[in-house]
């Protein structure tokens, strides 16, 4: 099994540990979900700040990287 050798390819994995914006105030809106048996009514707070945040991310406009090893597998067909 495995990929071929001389193929171009980039491992999505390791780009999984880039920046997560607004991951500690999903995680306090969450642990805050699971302290009140799912009543987000109580949550007021953390569900204020999670939105604000995500709000703020929208406006920056990031690069999608799609799929970039189809990409790459194209680029190296035409090589050949």
């Amino acid at each position: 099994m495995g990929r071929k050798a001389g193929n171009l390819y980039i491992n999505p994995k390791k780009f999984g540990s880039m920046a997560k914006p607004c991951m500690k105030e999903m995680v306090a809106f969450l642990n805050c979900l699971a302290l009140n048996n799912i009543k987000d009514d109580k949550c007021d707070k953390q569900k204020q700040l999670l939105s604000v945040c995500m709000h703020g991310q929208t406006d920056q406009k990031s690069k999608s990287w799609g799929n970039i090893n189809y990409h790459l597998q194209r680029l190296t067909r035409g090589r050949k």
